[in-house]
């Protein structure tokens, strides 16, 4: 078995910070960040609490770069055009710098202020920060690792308030920022002689976009209406030279012209030779290189960039428009702007949006998305799709305005995930929240695919399939409920003759007997799927049980209580006494291994036990206390060392050979022991994640007081400022509270298949799934197996020969070839050549030639005759190929379903063609 497991994927939230998990504990409020898409526009990056999906809406795909911030994400930024940097700055004002194609961190940097929002410029060559009540403008660094990558160009001043927006000129070269003092400032990016900044006012709430109009569209728009004048019809009068838009809480935009007053062509001419000297000297004394820039071949044409246009020019307002007649209702929280198109997208408060174009402000579009804010707001390069994240709801929509439907619409658990179940084939992957929803999740996508109807009433505490088309789940709510995945809705509900809560559950393997524990009264009801009918009721436990599973062979059933035992019940013999497994503490876990010969207990010491289950004999303890100890959280007195008691495992779960186990509980690590040798194979920190509680092992000491810790999280610092109400008061007190979620394991599951394993935490659904690009693991390899032997056998029609080589070498490329260069005729004899040492390996090679090969029955072949010629051994030895069988009728049932709904459809087609043929024919 290999372990080198990696995160594939975050599932569970698409947007924003994850809801808290479990009872009682509330998550700290947080704005949420922004959402970028690429140059292409084919994907959307989403920052999820300290991670980053990447979106793929033409594939439908979900991945989560392989990079972690400090504390959850405020703001990201792509570099235009080649999108090969991405800044991402935390809340605590923490920076990376990654090259985004490979997912590799360059440079770790601390902006010594709140970084409200980041921006790159339209040429890439700069990037702009702001800083307070002023702006920081970067250069742009290499996508190569340097010592101090970050220099700083300029810092600009000028605004009384926090800057809350910023925006850049289409060439680059000039930067508009606006603020909570209702006031937006215009700055040259480098120095231009006889510039002086412009402060444009008129809001009466803060401002919270400015958008400049692409340079192009004004210079259009100057060159078709009154050429010698300029004038476009405005109240200003001169020559239009820029014009920018900006927009304020209260719902208010204001069109803003900068406008030059006519010089006759000789002063032009001369004047214009005047700056260019001029703006030489400032340059060379400054050390900028705005001029040489943009250095043309005459003295004219050197003044063609905005920066130079706009001095000497007068800004004023020339319209001014409002979203909404009621302010007070709603306010605009975000806004986004294609300088190309003209369109602004606007979000509101109350989950309203808006489509508007420039600079009429004429409504295009309107649609109610939510009953949340939606925090950010987004708009793609060819202005065709709209993206929204809702930061409350952790909603991510992305909507095409022009057919006006959705492209992608996924949001997580209300209040948190807590539970998981795989589906037979692996390909599902069915989980349950605190908010009594059940959800399914593609487990190759990512993307949860269908939210069934909300039934219970409180928290999910367990979901099981019984079959592949039908999911158990049990709930606080006293109820189990069947759901049917073909038409997505309850079907059946079994409760008990007593009102009580289950917090366990389990289905046998043919699908027809679930069984559920409660927590009060004690004890495991039974009933029949198919009729609904409560059969039994198991009582003998002194403690609420804690956990169910069924004998993976025999009907028997094992439960697990507080009360420190486990009982072993035989549901098909009446009146049997239970064998009963004493442990010497509360257990709390249990699971069979795959063959039915051991039974793995998890007691809250983080004692591990292993029984045989025929003479109820112990085999062997791991004490994992030392190794999931780890994490002191916020309030703790003592440190991580000294408080392992309280840390035990809560899950676990058996490998598909049943050599290794799986064991995750409350606690930021998840394990993975080899059984025999009772050893720690590997450790996962399923988070790095500072905002969540016991992630570090040591505090910090300078936030360390008499009173204990001191917090130094920021998350709302910029949400409200709220000013003292009492007189006399020194400090204000808006009266919210917050606390810290703690970074838990809830549930550990492996894939059928083998390929991957997940676990519920507290940030959502973790998918973790091997890599296989970084395996190097030859068989019997010697000198004469090498690619170029390969290559010369396969010319010498020897194939067998040609296969068992590529298979010693252990690479895919070279294996695939091999594989689709043998001919259709020859599959049987290359089949029988195969030693068994090779059936599983050749299977997982099979499998995955065959997810995203068009040669369907091709592969369809190779797979018959390898049933066929070694099935019975594989039947006979099916712990052992268990894993790579599963990983093949995986591939083999997703590939059977695409091809049934293509020739459903095409059907369809031929029979409305032969209606309309007969139809022609009787005329």
């Amino acid at each position: 078995m290999k372990f080198n497991y990696k995160l594939q994927r975050l599932c569970g939230a698409s947007y924003g910070t994850p809801a808290a998990t479990g009872s009682g504990v509330l998550s700290s409020s947080s704005k949420g960040s922004n959402i970028v898409f690429t140059s292409d526009g084919n994907n959307v990056l989403s920052p999820v609490g300290n991670r980053i999906q990447v979106l793929d809406l033409l594939h439908h795909s979900c991945r989560t770069l392989p990079i972690e911030a400090r504390s959850n994400i405020r703001r990201i930024a792509l570099s235009p055009n080649d999108d090969r940097l991405l800044i991402v700055v935390d809340v605590n004002s923490y920076a990376m710098l990654i090259n985004y194609h490979r997912g590799v961190i360059l440079h770790r940097f601390k902006f010594k202020r709140t970084v409200r929002v980041m921006k790159f410029s339209p040429d890439g060559s700069k990037f702009a920060v702001s800083f307070g009540k002023g702006v920081q403008v970067w250069n742009t660094p290499g996508i190569r690792r340097e010592f101090a990558p970050m220099v700083l160009h300029r810092k600009y001043t000028g605004l009384v308030g926090d800057v809350t927006t910023l925006d850049w000129s289409s060439d680059s070269t000039v930067l508009l920022a606006g603020g909570k003092d209702c006031q937006a400032r215009v700055w040259t990016v480098d120095t231009v002689k006889d510039y002086e900044p412009w402060t444009l006012i008129g809001h009466k709430k803060p401002l919270v976009g400015v958008h400049f109009e692409d340079r192009e569209k004004t210079l259009a728009e100057r060159h078709q209406f009154f050429t010698d004048s300029g004038n476009t019809g405005s109240t200003l009068a001169g020559k239009l030279v820029a014009r920018c838009y900006t927009v304020s809480e209260d719902g208010a935009i204001c069109t803003r012209e900068c406008r030059k007053e006519v010089e006759n062509k000789d002063g032009d001419n001369k004047s214009s030779l005047d700056s260019l000297m001029g703006n030489d000297a400032v340059d060379f004394f400054s050390g900028s290189s705005g001029g040489n820039a943009t250095k043309k071949t005459n003295a004219q044409d050197n003044l063609t960039d905005q920066a130079h246009e706009l001095v000497k020019g007068r800004w004023g307002t020339t319209s001014r428009h409002y979203f909404s007649s009621n302010s007070n209702s709603q306010s605009v929280v975000s806004t986004s702007y294609s300088s190309t198109h003209s369109l602004l997208v606007v979000g509101f408060s109350n989950g309203l949006f808006g489509l508007y174009e420039l600079p009429s402000v004429s409504n295009i579009h309107t649609l109610s998305l939510s009953h949340s804010t939606i925090g950010t707001v987004s708009i793609n390069p060819s202005a065709e799709w709209l993206a929204f994240g809702c930061p409350k709801t952790q909603q991510l929509l992305i909507w095409e305005w022009r057919s006006e439907s959705y492209i992608l619409k996924q949001s997580g658990h209300a209040y948190g995930m807590r539970c998981l179940a795989y589906s037979p084939d692996g390909i599902v992957v069915a989980t349950g929240g605190e908010d009594g929803t059940v959800k399914m999740w593609n487990s190759h996508s990512g993307f949860c695919y269908v939210t069934l109807p909300k039934s219970h009433t409180a928290a999910v505490t367990a979901v099981e399939f019984a079959n592949s088309t039908v999911v158990l789940s049990a709930s606080l709510d006293g109820t189990v409920r069947a759901h049917d995945l073909h038409r997505y809705r309850n079907f059946k509900t079994y409760t008990s003759d007593i009102p009580c809560q289950f917090i366990s559950m389990a289905v046998d393997k043919s699908g027809e007997v679930v069984c559920a524990g409660s927590a009060e009264p004690f004890r495991v009801c039974v009933w029949s799927v198919q009729t609904g009918k409560l059969t039994d009721v198991l009582t003998g436990h002194v403690g609420p049980i804690s956990a169910l599973e069924f004998h993976p062979v025999r009907g028997t059933l094992a439960s697990a209580s507080w009360d420190g035992t486990v009982k072993v019940w035989d549901l098909y013999k009446s009146n049997s006494v239970p064998e009963t497994f004493e442990n010497s503490a509360d257990v709390v876990c249990l699971a069979f291994r795959p063959d039915g010969n051991e039974i793995c207990t998890g007691t809250i010491r983080g004692l591990l036990r292993f029984w045989n289950v025929e003479d109820g004999n112990l085999i062997c303890e791991i004490d994992g206390q030392k190794d999931i100890k780890g994490g002191r959280k916020f309030n703790d007195r003592m440190t991580a060392d000294n408080n392992s008691s309280s840390r035990y495992f809560t899950s676990i779960a058996y490998s598909a050979d049943g050599t290794c186990l799986l064991a995750g509980g409350n606690s930021k690590y998840v394990c993975i022991y080899e059984i025999s040798q009772q050893i720690l194979l590997k450790k996962f920190q399923v988070s790095f994640n500072r905002s969540l509680d016991g992630v570090l092992d040591e505090l910090n000491s300078k936030n360390l007081a008499d009173g204990g810790a001191v917090d130094d999280e920021h998350d709302s610092a910029d949400e409200n400022d709220f000013s003292p109400h009492l007189p006399g008061a020194q400090r204000a007190d808006d009266g919210s509270r917050k606390s810290r979620v703690e970074v838990l394991t809830m549930q550990v599951a492996f894939s059928p298949t083998g390929r991957e394993w997940s676990t519920v935490s507290t940030e959502g659904l973790h998918v973790y799934s091997l890599d296989d690009d970084m395996i190097f693991d030859p068989l019997a390899l010697t000198e004469a197996v090498t690619p170029a032997a390969v290559q010369t056998n396969l010319r010498e029609g020897k194939y067998g020969m040609a296969l068992l080589m590529s298979l010693h070498l252990n690479e895919f490329a070279l294996v695939k070839s091999v594989i689709e260069d043998t001919p259709y005729e020859s599959i049987g004899l290359v089949v029988k050549s195969i030693g068994r040492q090779h059936l599983g390996q050749l299977t997982q090679f099979l499998s995955k030639c065959m997810e995203d090969s068009p040669h369907v029955e091709y592969y369809l072949q190779w797979c018959l005759e390898l049933l066929q010629t070694h099935g019975v051994y594989m039947e006979k030895n099916r712990g052992k190929y268990l894993r790579s069988f599963r990983a093949l009728f995986r591939v083999v049932q997703s590939r059977y379903t695409d091809l049934k709904t293509i020739c459903d459809d095409n059907k369809y087609s031929l029979q409305f063609l032969e209606s309309q043929a007969n139809l022609l024919l009787g005329e």
